[in-house]
């Protein structure tokens, strides 16, 4: 029980969250009726609706953060056991990005005018893109692990006009400039 008691903590938050997102009114998936595994336009009407997207990077950043912050906090702790705490933090950002307070946010202060928030797969596969980012940085270490993580921002900077600390900020302190940027006005 030891060694998978991480692992059926994170399959039981996994499961937990899908249904606490069903609860709130989530989609299980795209309301178009498909599925994919990728969808590599960031301003589809399918973002945020299929299991991965490019913001999916952004959540692979999350793993980062919490691998160098909880490996920092809580050094004696197991990998394992951080994983699952990473995790489990993942997975209450899900639930909290999807209710009507952040969805009315996102779309008055950032570029994601018509976000309608995340289908089930998607948030699972924040939460798994979440998980494999700190699976990364563990390998990487510190050093590196920054380097990829400021890397990761300039592309998703250049190429979806938007990154976590972007999403962060227009979030924290909107920026009517940016937001223009954005939309590539």
């Amino acid at each position: 029980m030891r060694k998978a008691g991480p692992w059926l903590i994170v399959f039981a938050v996994l499961l937990a969250t899908a249904f606490q997102l069903r609860g709130q009114g989530r989609l299980w998936i795209c309301s178009c009726g498909r599925f994919l595994p990728w969808l590599g336009d960031a301003w589809s009407s399918e973002t945020s609706q299929q299991l991965f997207d490019p913001y999916s990077f952004t959540h692979v950043l999350h793993g980062f953060v919490f691998c160098g912050l909880l490996a920092w906090g809580l050094p004696r702790l197991l990998w394992t056991w951080r994983l699952a705490l990473a995790v489990i933090a993942e997975a209450l950002w899900e639930v909290f990005e999807n209710t009507e307070f952040v969805i009315g946010r996102y779309r008055e202060t950032t570029a994601a005018l018509g976000y309608n928030g995340d289908t089930i797969v998607n948030s699972l596969g924040d939460c798994i893109a979440c998980a494999l980012g700190f699976l990364l940085a563990r390998r990487l270490g510190l050093v590196r692990t920054v380097l990829v993580f400021v890397a990761t921002e300039i592309v998703l900077l250049f190429w979806i006009r938007d990154s976590l600390l972007l999403n962060v900020l227009m979030l924290i302190y909107p920026s009517d400039k940016l937001r223009a940027w954005q939309a590539g006005h």
